[in-house]
């Protein structure tokens, strides 16, 4: 047992009081918060760096997946609202890709960080939402048993208090919840996470030399592994050009421990270790790609600024999304909107996905209010890659276009809870899915 002190009692500063207070300045973390503000509450936005997007700028994914889904052979756009009025942003910017094909079943869309963090701002600005960056959460305080009355946070003016009606956890790591004291799962109940990875981008390619090289490199890789000159941490690469051409994104590492399993991004021993080795195997992959025609001066322009984390606590909620409603494309009348990805499992040494029947199927599934409700709190919400799923579900459900969808529902049901007296559990899905269709989202209704 690790030896413990007493910490002297303290008065904390109150920085301030909102009617919704939200964590978490990914997309899920966006969403809400516009969709507070702009249903007339009084938002804050808390962000642990000094830009919004999560891991999509944090991390470096630079890559929009599921807005699209496969519907009955027909890939469509299928996430829209606040999602639209970012990427509309983003592309006004010059900073928006058009969608490339994926597998031939999907697509996905691939933006520039620096026009994706401006945008957010001025998405911020124009909704009404108050930012507070360079705030880190560190508890909170409860009102009563089921009642959070304040987040707690550092920030470089000292610790500080922000008291709130309602709040909503788009963390990612479901921290406010499980200060809350709301149960959580962590993995697959057997300590096993979806690996995560360090992307990072090389500038100088030859565009024309390179063509589609993400179709060669797999059978590169498999020659150099065989040749002893190269060991690659995963099998599947996600090597892709950005607008430029010259510049491109690499998804190809994968973090495990001195045991050989995912690394935990809620230790912070493991959280530490995973940033060395991320950096580290950076560097062998960027000198195998100067092998691949067309790259041969390329070099790292940029290694993202944290892990990419893709799992770590999964709140639970009244409802918990599973593997079968991804792929048999479950429909709920509380839904709120959809997801469209398939599920992307992070295994060791590799990347494996599950489809829904396509083109056979409509390729999406219903995304459930109660998924997004946590259990035992009456004033808060729960959004991003942290809500209610399984294991399996949330590998799917994690990805930008869900969280969008989720942030958007949570932001508005704040409002609606606030208007209504009433707790997350008994907000009416009906108003709140005619809320969600007014500010632009789309529910999945097919007719």
């Amino acid at each position: 047992m690790a030896p413990t002190l007493t910490e002297p009692a303290r008065q904390t500063e109150v920085y301030g009081e909102y009617d919704v207070v939200v964590l978490g300045g990914g997309p899920a973390g966006m969403a809400a918060a516009v969709a507070a503000a702009k249903s007339g509450c009084s938002t804050l936005l808390v962000e642990r760096y000094g830009f919004l997007g999560g891991m999509g700028t944090a991390a470096g994914v630079t890559n929009f997946c599921g807005l699209h889904a496969n519907v009955h052979g027909e890939i469509r756009r299928v996430v829209h609202g606040v999602a639209t009025e970012l990427l509309e942003r983003i592309d006004r910017l010059g900073g928006l890709n058009t969608p490339h094909a994926l597998f031939g079943k999907t697509v996905a869309q691939a933006y520039d960080t620096a026009a994706y963090k401006i945008a957010a701002d001025e998405l911020m600005t124009t909704a009404g939402v108050k930012l507070l960056f360079h705030a880190l959460g560190a508890g909170v305080v409860m009102a009563s048993r089921d009642r959070i009355s304040a987040l707690l946070v550092e920030t470089k003016s000292g610790r500080r208090a922000i008291v709130g009606r309602a709040f909503i956890d788009a963390s990612g790591d479901g921290d406010l919840a499980a200060w809350a004291g709301v149960p959580y799962e962590k993995g697959d109940g057997a300590g096993n996470f979806l690996y995560p990875s360090t992307m990072f981008r090389i500038n100088g390619v030859d565009p024309q030399r390179a063509g589609p090289a993400w179709e060669v490199i797999p059978g590169l890789m498999l020659r150099a592994e065989a040749e002893g000159r190269h060991r690659f941490p995963r099998k599947t690469p996600i090597v892709r050009p950005q607008k430029s051409g010259i510049e491109w994104r690499v998804n190809l590492t994968q973090l495990a421990n001195a045991q050989g399993n995912a690394l935990d991004g809620t230790d912070a021993d493991e959280l530490t270790q995973a940033e060395v080795l991320g950096r580290r195997q950076i560097a062998g992959v960027a000198g195998f790609l100067r092998e691949v025609p067309g790259f041969e001066r390329s070099y790292i322009v940029d290694i993202a600024p944290q892990v990419g984390i893709r799992e770590t606590r999964r709140v639970r909620g009244l409802y918990q999304l599973t593997e079968s409603d991804v792929l048999d494309c479950a429909s709920f009348e509380d839904t709120i909107g959809v997801n469209g990805w398939p599920l992307e499992l992070h295994l060791k040494g590799d990347v494996e996905f599950r489809w829904p029947k396509i083109p056979q199927s409509r390729g999406f599934n219903h995304l459930p209010y109660r998924m997004i409700v946590p259990e035992g709190v009456a004033n808060l919400w729960i959004t991003g890659r942290c809500a209610s799923m399984t294991h399996e579900a949330q590998s799917a459900a994690r990805v930008t276009g869900a969280c969008f969808v989720m942030g958007q529902a949570a932001g508005c049901a704040a409002a609606l809870s606030l208007r209504g007296a009433t707790a997350a559990a008994d907000v009416d899905t009906a108003e709140l899915q005619s809320r969600l269709e007014a500010q632009g989202a789309w529910l999945g209704h097919e007719d």
